[in-house]
């Protein structure tokens, strides 16, 4: 399968999902894979987990544009980076669909199958004001865009013990398909607002950030 959906956000930073259509083996044979990296995925080799660990990889070599060697690590915080190139990254996976965002800038993105269930666990994540202005025709989508959108802030902001109750809060938005919705991250000293977009692909919602 080819790139399903590519966006061009600015100049410099891009991000795409990819439909994984393909079994394991095939995607595994498109890339290249140091010695660790191939005992980890042999961990990996069961369920899907094997398919998006292979799947975001893979989608990351076609939007570099290589076919050599990607020295992609993660660090203490979890974060993926790239250790020789001058980009900045964030991987997504979701069902049957991986999403990479590339940019010269700190980035965050997440795609998530659209399910009615959200609905039960939506104190988790959102503060009462978030609740209150939700449209209750569009309920289930607006609580992914703020789920995708608290997720994107926080793969952008890179850092763990990060509340999404308590320390990313979102204003108010209608939805509209696709669009934006204002963040602000507050933790401690750190008081940062993000832009963050949103994105209704097929049965999916995507949010994405640039910091």
């Amino acid at each position: 399968m080819a790139i399903a959906y590519r966006q061009q956000v600015d100049d410099d930073t891009e991000f795409a999902i990819w439909k994984i259509e393909e079994e394991a083996d095939e995607l595994y044979n498109q890339l290249q894979l140091d010695e660790q990296e191939k005992a980890y995925y042999e961990k990996l080799k069961i369920g899907k987990r094997n398919l998006h660990w292979l799947g975001t990889r893979v989608l990351l070599r076609k939007m570099l544009r290589t076919d050599e060697y990607i020295d992609c690590k993660i660090d203490a915080h979890g974060k993926p980076y790239l250790v020789n190139l001058p980009y900045h990254i964030s991987l997504s996976h979701s069902f049957d669909y991986a999403a990479v965002m590339i940019s010269t800038k700190p980035v965050g993105i997440d795609i998530e199958q659209i399910k009615e269930k959200v609905e039960r666990i939506a104190h988790k994540f959102m503060r009462k004001e978030e609740l209150a202005f939700l449209n209750q025709q569009q309920k289930i989508n607006q609580l992914y865009v703020c789920w995708c959108a608290k997720e994107a802030v926080y793969k952008c902001y890179g850092q763990k013990e990060v509340s999404f109750v308590n320390n990313i809060l979102l204003e108010p938005f209608q939805f509209e398909g696709h669009g934006f919705v204002d963040a602000h991250l507050k933790k401690g000293d750190v008081n940062q607002s993000y832009e963050v977009g949103y994105l209704q692909y097929h049965d999916y919602m995507v949010g994405y950030v640039k910091g």
